[in-house]
């Protein structure tokens, strides 16, 4: 029998998700940045800057930032770990990594750009001392997985950042749920010519483990000290967990 995963609402077969996310990031890479300012009103950058902080990342340190798309993370820890520092962007898309590199090189910072998936991370083990993955968890088939391959190329005391959407405080859900599922795919339409895939965004948040659950995920994984922060009160979860 097939094995089936959520791509938003939708099942879809689990060899079929990965494709049909790739081609999501393939239409909205080209007005991505502008569409998470719209989207957020600007907060997405307060919620980056609150992980950035939360890293503890020294100079001469080593960072991978998983589903990194258009390096907003990747930029601001290779500030923090300085010339002596090692900051790796992964992206499995392609057009989301070409703009994440470009947006690096314009930035001063020159890292590597990585094409891969994030659950057959191509790192030895534990290379790194921090790991992170902001928005992109919950598009991956396999979550368990992922987990597990940031967890291996965690050195002894490195962290793993999951900075990702999660169960917005009970009171306000159904203005969120309003603005989400129905505004969203509006302003998809309207900036990036595609509310489809804006559709599928917003479902996908609601297809993804809240904030209990994924703290067991990470647990599962082999994480310790699994802590989470909520953020704008619980649109975003900021979850931490160490390799011990």
């Amino acid at each position: 029998m097939t094995k089936t995963t959520d791509f938003g609402f939708e099942k879809v077969p689990e060899d079929e998700k990965a494709r049909r996310v790739a081609g999501v990031f393939d239409s909205v890479a080209a007005r991505y940045d502008v569409m998470n300012d719209l989207m957020s009103a600007g907060l997405h950058r307060v919620w980056k800057r609150f992980t950035i902080a939360q890293s503890g990342l020294r100079p001469g340190q080593r960072v991978l930032d998983v589903a990194g798309g258009t390096a907003d993370l990747a930029i601001q820890f290779a500030r923090r770990v300085g010339p002596h520092g090692e900051v790796m962007l992964t992206d499995i898309n392609p057009a989301m990594l070409v703009r994440g590199r470009d947006r690096m090189l314009d930035a001063g910072v020159v890292a590597p750009a990585v094409q891969c998936d994030a659950e057959r991370l191509p790192f030895p083990d534990a290379y790194f001392d921090c790991v992170s993955v902001a928005f992109g968890l919950r598009n991956m088939t396999h979550k368990d997985r992922a987990l597990s391959e940031m967890h291996r190329v965690l050195r002894a005391g490195g962290r793993l950042l999951v900075l990702e959407f999660s169960r917005v405080w009970q009171p306000l859900r159904p203005l969120y749920d309003a603005y989400s599922l129905k505004v969203l795919p509006l302003l998809g339409k309207l900036v990036a010519k595609d509310s489809d895939s804006y559709r599928y965004l917003a479902e996908s948040i609601r297809v993804h483990p809240d904030q209990e659950q994924l703290k067991g995920l990470m647990e599962q994984a082999g994480l310790e000290r699994v802590e989470y922060f909520n953020l704008s009160a619980g649109v975003v979860a900021l979850h931490r967990g160490y390799r011990l």
